[in-house]
């Protein structure tokens, strides 16, 4: 295979840091090494600590994927590699600031993305540190491509929010379909094809949504018949106190929580 993404240095390859390795590799991905203590990946370098990296390893990007808790132990480990490399940092509520007290004059991507990843389906947003180069966020968008759809932002701010949004979204969703399966199972439905229903519903959904040009209102709007059972099950979804309040208090939640953690 040709290899169309240069040596990567990959710090932490749990299912994020796994899910953007394999579509790197679905690329053609150069030799690369993680650091990671447990984990075990056929046809790649694996070591456990920074001190294990091949002498003369010279990666063109350095991806930080540990938990953000471990930050600063694990980042000035990796320090030696600021100047040549650029820092793609997906740790949540780590600025670009705090990444750079951890690793001195560092050009630092600080990037968002979702777990669809692990099926190429997720999206990212991303923003650029002072000193990042054209190239080097080329790259950076070639890596965070390799699962799923990028957009970049200026303001560094807004990460917060998309975090709430996309970063966080997933679980939202997932909490449709387990409460949607749960209603089913109260109304009669054999848990089985409860499960099938809630689960297809909300792909199935999901996979209209991407495939339409049509405003998601629109959508909805189209499969409400006027006086029949989905008007009636959305006066109750869309009454004032329930799911406009409650969607929207999520995100203010999750955001001012994403601050809470920011350095």
């Amino acid at each position: 295979m040709t290899e169309l993404i240069p040596p990567i240095l990959l710090v932490g390859c749990g299912r994020m840091g796994g899910a953007m390795l394999a579509g790197w590799r679905e690329r053609g991905l150069a030799e690369s090494v993680i650091v990671d203590p447990v984990a075990a990946v056929p046809g790649v370098r694996v070591v456990a600590e920074a001190a294990a990296i091949p002498p003369g390893f010279a990666p063109a990007a350095v991806v930080l994927a540990v938990k953000p808790q471990s930050a600063d132990a694990v980042l000035p480990l990796h320090a030696r590699h600021s100047g040549e490399a650029v820092f793609l940092s997906i740790m949540a509520g780590k600025t670009i600031a705090g990444l750079g007290r951890l690793l001195g004059d560092a050009a630092i991507v600080r990037a968002m993305p979702n777990t669809p990843a692990a099926v190429r389906q997720g999206v990212t947003v991303a923003t650029a540190g002072p000193g990042v180069q054209p190239a080097q966020r080329a790259l950076c968008d070639t890596l965070l491509q390799a699962i799923g759809a990028v957009a970049w932002v200026e303001d560094e701010a807004l990460i917060d929010p998309v975090t709430a949004v996309s970063g966080s979204g997933p679980a939202y969703v997932f909490l449709l379909a387990e409460l949607l399966e749960r209603a089913a199972v109260e109304q009669g439905i054999p848990p089985g094809l409860a499960r099938l229903l809630a689960r297809r519903t909300v792909s199935g959904s999901g996979a209209l949504l991407a495939a339409s040009g049509e405003d998601s209102a629109a959508l909805r709007v189209a499969v409400t018949s006027p006086k029949g059972t989905t008007e009636r099950a959305l006066a109750v979804l869309m009454a004032e106190a329930a799911w406009p309040a409650a969607i929207s208090q999520a995100v203010a939640a999750a955001t001012a929580r994403s601050r809470e953690l920011a350095d």
